[in-house]
């Protein structure tokens, strides 16, 4: 059973958010990266761009596939996690920790209640 936290939201494209003041942290949660099983690659938005909840913008490559990674609030990325993009298996490792992905500046703090709550993702991922 993949491992889910409290103190997160989610969403239904498989990423968590944890929310810093007006920062929101963002990485792969850990059913996603073990379906993805070995990942090899991670492309996420570049420092400075802005987004769009819901809007494609980056991609994680494992060596069975390839994922499109989603925004999962709207603003601007203010940080991009290095150390994985020099060692993506830190993914696989600690999804939840040291394996974040990137952080955006929030436009619109009230995108939260879009997102899923850990019981409501633990229903999601039950009926795969």
């Amino acid at each position: 059973m993949a491992n889910i936290i409290d103190g997160v939201k989610y969403t239904k494209e498989h990423e968590w958010v944890k929310v810093e003041d007006d920062i929101a942290v963002e990485g792969l949660t850990d059913y996603a990266q073990s379906e993805l099983s070995d990942i090899v690659m991670v492309e996420p938005p570049a420092k400075g761009r802005t987004v769009k909840a819901g809007e494609a913008v980056g991609t994680i490559e494992a060596v069975k596939a390839v994922a499109d990674l989603y925004a999962a609030l709207s603003g601007d990325v203010v940080e991009i996690n290095e150390k994985v993009i020099a060692d993506p298996s830190i993914i696989n490792k600690d999804p939840y920790g040291e394996g974040w992905l990137y952080k955006i500046k929030m436009a619109d703090p009230e995108e939260l209640t879009n997102l899923l709550t850990p019981d409501q993702y633990k229903e999601l991922i039950a009926k795969h």
